[in-house]
This record gives structure tokens, sequence and C-alpha cells, in this order.
């Protein structure tokens, strides 16, 4: 049994399958992915499918997806959470430099709510923690953002449980965004974590990029055959049931393929299946 929602802070409640909008810019998350239509279609599409969590960030693109989360979906109609990201600069298809200092991580936030056409950033998230920077400084920008009414919530992007501990002591810390997925379980303990602490997490890569094939697939197809489904909405499926503190928020810029991932949320996996898709894990 699966509850279809969650409450975000204590206050955001949220359809627990989202979207995210890396998939909407070119490779690397580099530039347009295809015609800007297309993806504003697919953000309107997945808003009527009854999503409630838009994910994106401030470098994919870098600027685009914020912009086109703008562009499909402003004014934002109610209780439609966007989150975004800020933490990181973009210089090239594969340059990434984390930028923390307090008046970067100002200018990106104050940036983000132009893009999207708001007063207030429902999760704002810190994409990495910045080494060169105390973590304080970090969250304390974070805080003062908080306070000025620009952000309603603060997450955190790839961190390790002592991370995470040291943040929840320094800010009213709501999310996590780390990879996780049926073949990758590395973050098991930060899953443990979140948990505990009643926080949500937000797994990315949530279908293994690409990765569902191989040794896996022959289980896969197993269990999907058995529910007339695909290999990715198998692996929605079990994110859905392995904790209800997952929130994934698979990216597409096809409609078909949005319409298919969103299907995962009717896929009930029972106890059999559970077990033999937790033999196909991969690293932890």
């Amino acid at each position: 049994m699966t509850t279809d929602t969650f409450v975000l802070g204590g206050d955001l409640t949220v359809r627990r399958l989202g979207f995210g909008t890396a998939q909407l810019t070119g490779p690397g998350y580099w530039g347009p992915r295809g015609a800007r239509a297309d993806a504003v279609a697919v953000l309107r599409r997945a808003v009527e499918r009854g999503v409630t969590l838009v994910d994106t960030a401030d470098n994919y693109g870098p600027d685009l997806a914020e912009e086109l989360v703008a562009e499909a979906l402003h004014p934002y109609p109610e209780g439609l959470v966007v989150a975004t990201k800020g933490g990181v600069v973009r210089t090239s298809d594969s340059a990434w430099h984390i930028a923390g200092r307090p008046e970067q991580l100002r200018a990106m936030c104050e940036a983000s709510l132009r893009r999207l056409r708001t007063g207030t950033i429902d999760l704002y998230q810190l994409h990495r923690l910045d080494p060169e920077v105390p973590v304080a400084d970090q969250l304390g920008t974070l805080m003062e953002l908080r306070r000025e009414g620009k952000i309603r919530h603060i997450g955190l992007d790839t961190v390790s449980v002592e991370q995470l501990e040291q943040a929840l002591a320094l800010a009213p810390v709501v999310s996590v965004q780390n990879r996780f997925n049926l073949l990758d379980r590395a973050s098991e303990d930060v899953l443990k974590a979140c948990e505990a602490h009643g926080l949500a997490f937000l797994p990315w890569f949530p279908l293994a990029n690409g990765a569902l094939t191989g040794s896996a697939a022959a289980e896969l197809d197993a269990v999907a055959t058995r529910h007339g489904a695909t290999r990715g909405q198998i692996a929605l499926a079990w994110l859905l049931h392995r904790s209800p503190v997952l929130l994934p928020t698979p990216g597409t810029g096809s409609v078909a393929h949005l319409e298919e991932n969103l299907d995962a949320a009717s896929v009930h996996l029972d106890a059999d299946d559970l077990a033999r898709l937790e033999e196909l894990s991969g690293p932890r």
C-alpha cells in the first residue's frame, strides 16, 4: 500500500510522482533540446495530469528550464509547488563550478525569482555544498532569503548523512535530493535519515539514467509483463513503494513518455514483485 501524497515542510501537500525539467534541455543540460513549444506542451500536460511538484534548476540550460516553467505554467495554479536549485555555475555542457559564497547564492536566488516570475520560491535547494565556504555561511544566506520571504523552504542536493545532520543543526531543511534508483542505492543511509526526520527525498536519475538494461532487464521484464507495464514504470513504481518519503521527479521532453511515466503511479507491486526487484540492487 502506497500513499499518493507527501506534505513538504509541513504545509505544502504534493503528489509524490512529480516532474523534473532537466530533460527539457539539450545534452549535458546545455541549450535547448528541441522546439520550445514542445517543452511548454510537456510541462502543461504534466500539470493537466495532476503533477503538483515541478523540480528545476537555474543551471539547466542554463536559465532555460526555469524560463520554460514560467512560460508554460505562470500564473501558477493553486497547489502547484515549484522547486529550483542554485549554487552551481555552468560554463559549458561539461563544466560545473560550485559557487556557494553568500553573494553568489543571493544573486542566483534573485535571478531565479525573476525567471520564474514569482515573489517566493516554494523550495530552494542548495545544488551542492561548497567545500570552500563554511556551511553556516551558505545556509545562513538561505535563511536570510527565507526571512525576506523569497524562499519558503530550504533543501539540499547530494549530501552525506553527516552533512545533512550538520545542516539540520543550522537551518530547517525539509528535503534532500540525492541519486537513488532501483540499480543504485548508495544513498540508502541518507534515505533512512530522511525517514527519521520526516524529510522529503527527491531521487535524481530515478530511471537510472537509461541503465535499465543488461542483467537487470530480464527481472524487470518479468515483473513488467505481469503488470502490463514498461521497465521504466516498474522502476518508478518501486520507488513509490520503497519509502513514503521518496518523491521521484522523472523528466522527459516527450508528451508520450510523460504519460508513460505518470501511469507508473497506478502500478501496484506485491511482495513477490518487491522481493524480485530487491535482488537488482547495485552499489550500497
